[in-house]
């Protein structure tokens, strides 16, 4: 990882454990914050931005389990990994069916788990980086993330960083649906109803700067969100 430490969720309520696995990443250069149960631990990842995720099963409040369904429902994509004392089968593709990138059944080894954790968030990093640089040919318009630019016949509109940001995540969707909630909280940070009033005046915007191509549309999905959908798409 580069100087800026990698910042980790921990959830674990066996206090010996846990603190065990806090000083070891943190002596492996990680900013670790260490929560005791489910419910913490969701306060912690809704207060602060983690690169990854370390939950166990069994806590207080809330399991691991519904605490993995809350923070897949913020961010899809956020590296997880279950800790866990439960090595039933069920309860291992119940794990990897709310989108688990690793479960390690306890006891494990600390450096097999530190080795892990670099790889995925190296794989990330990588990653970031292309869908960072990527740009979008829509249609006749082309669009430019990093810049935060739309061109269109020789012209360029530059966008706000809102707009920029929900174009790039109905880009990343294309021809797919973008979900309301996945957007609001992505970019909002929550899914009130005022910030979903802003949202659509944002694709209000969205639609206007992309009107001059009736191959371009973004339909609103009632009550499920958007689809930008572009006829003959080269993303």
């Amino acid at each position: 990882m580069d100087s800026k430490k990698a910042k980790i969720l921990l959830c674990e309520d066996d206090q010996n454990l846990g603190s065990v696995l806090k000083n070891y990443l943190e002596l492996n250069d990680f900013d670790v914050t260490l929560e005791r149960d489910g419910r913490l631990g969701l306060a912690a990842f809704q207060r602060e931005k983690f690169d990854l995720c370390l939950l166990d099963i069994m806590m207080p409040h809330m399991d691991g389990f519904a605490l993995a369904e809350e923070i897949r429902d913020v961010d899809p994509d956020i590296p997880l990994f279950f800790l866990s004392a439960k090595t039933m089968k069920e309860d291992i593709i119940h794990g990897y069916k709310l989108g688990a990138d690793d479960y390690i059944t306890k006891p494990f080894d600390p450096e097999v788990l530190l080795l892990k954790i670099k790889a995925i968030l190296k794989r990330n990093e990588e990653t970031s980086k292309e869908i960072e640089n990527k740009e979008y040919t829509l249609s006749t318009y082309h669009f430019n993330p990093k810049l935060r630019e739309l061109t269109h016949n020789g012209n360029t509109q530059t966008l706000s960083p809102k707009e920029n940001e929900l174009l790039k995540m109905l880009c990343e969707h294309l021809n797919d649906l973008l979900p309301r909630e996945q957007a609001l909280k992505k970019i909002w940070g929550s899914d009130t109803y005022f910030n979903g009033r802003s949202m659509d005046v944002y694709i209000a915007k969205l639609r206007k700067y992309l009107k001059d191509d009736d191959n371009i549309e973004i339909v609103n999905i009632h009550g499920n969100g958007f689809r930008l959908v572009v006829s003959g798409a080269n993303a």
